[in-house]
């Protein structure tokens, strides 16, 4: 196993600096850039991550630690953030990221969580028994899934002005 808590605390700190300083002061245009229909634009994933930030890891992380299996996870709802935050600016969105990350990581670090408590078990709603240690995992990569997102949705943006280089970004040729 490679987790190390610490290590992934490194990581989910950087990350509301990382977009403040990509994302801020952008003309809409790459803000609001998609894939096509029912694809995110930079500012659907940072309201994501937000309401990631309200209702799932450190809600289902204390759920783990309070009640271990016997309470399952609600079900996340991953397109929330429409309702949540269709009106907000990026600057707004950008700004409510950081501070609950910010509160976030406090509370875990907080808790002082041990090797042991790693290994205690949560039950998702689909995938089942879950250990403390994944869910703590996933919410880096998950993190660092949604910087690729966003790195993909805004090279597509000029997908079409490359021209031949197409062939050598990778970005553009995935789907």
């Amino acid at each position: 196993m490679n987790f190390e808590l610490e290590e992934a605390i490194e990581v989910l700190a950087r990350t509301p600096a990382l977009m403040d300083l990509w994302l801020r002061g952008l003309p809409q245009p790459w803000l609001d850039a998609t894939e096509g229909p029912d694809t995110w634009s930079p500012r659907v994933v940072i309201g994501h991550l937000i309401h990631g930030e309200d209702t799932d890891w450190i809600p289902r992380a204390r759920l783990i630690l309070e009640s271990g299996e016997a309470r399952t996870f609600e079900p996340y709802d991953r397109f929330a953030q429409f309702r949540r935050f269709g009106a907000h600016s990026m600057e707004q969105l950008l700004e409510e990221f950081a501070d609950r990350r910010r509160r976030n990581l406090e509370t875990l670090r907080g808790w002082r969580i041990t090797a042991e408590q790693l290994e205690l078990r949560g039950r998702h709603p689909e995938l089942g028994p879950v250990t403390l240690a994944q869910l703590l995992a996933t919410w880096v990569a998950h993190d660092l899934d949604h910087v690729g997102q966003i790195a993909r949705v805004m090279a597509k943006h000029y997908a079409a002005d490359v021209g031949p280089w197409t062939a050598y970004l990778g970005l553009l040729r995935r789907g």
